[in-house]
């Protein structure tokens, strides 16, 4: 019986050692090609594997990139949006280089529906593509809101859902310097 059980030792031991190659040219043997020769995909391209047929895949529900903090306010929601305004305190400094990159920020993301004026008036609304009159930026319902709480719409988007949000194409530094820009334009 030992010398069945090492003398099978002994034969796989020539399997593993038979598989490692020295010779640069020719990787040795290949028992999961599958593996060894995997189809890579582009990311926008289309991916039989998967069921929807897209490559590009979603985080998990859940997930938070290494060094964010979760927004703590939910969308569509009058108590949270009120709460952003009482707790969120703009943390950028009033300063005319701050109003030029809100400006630049502003033209960007908003003047397209709010108009270069901030009045509502933007070339979505004036030429028909969007049918709903976005919000005047200069009058007094924005005017008198906290910097918190246009915030908080410009990260999540509008009540109503007319705006969507922008949190995750404007940074938190930009967003409260477009504030800045938008109570420049109110005066």
């Amino acid at each position: 019986m030992k010398k069945i059980s090492s003398l099978g030792l002994l034969v796989v031991l020539f399997v593993v050692l038979s598989a490692c190659n020295r010779d640069k040219n020719h990787p040795g043997y290949i028992y999961y090609p599958d593996m060894a020769y995997s189809q890579a995909y582009d990311t926008y391209s289309e991916n039989p594997v998967f069921a929807e047929g897209q490559t590009m895949r979603t985080p998990a529900e859940g997930t938070i990139p290494r060094g964010h903090t979760p927004y703590p306010f939910k969308a569509k929601s009058f108590p949270d949006q009120v709460a952003a305004g009482v707790q969120l305190i703009n943390p950028v400094p009033h300063s005319a280089e701050v109003i030029a990159t809100g400006k630049q920020q502003f033209e960007i993301f908003c003047m397209n529906c709010h108009g270069m004026e901030g009045k509502g008036d933007g070339h979505l609304y004036t030429s028909k593509l969007f049918p709903a009159k976005p919000t005047s930026l200069v009058e007094d319902y924005v005017k008198n809101k906290p910097d918190g709480e246009i915030y908080h719409v410009i990260t999540m988007g509008s009540l109503s859902g007319l705006m969507g949000g922008h949190g995750g194409q404007i940074t938190p530094e930009n967003r409260w310097k477009i504030i800045h820009y938008v109570r420049e334009l109110g005066k």
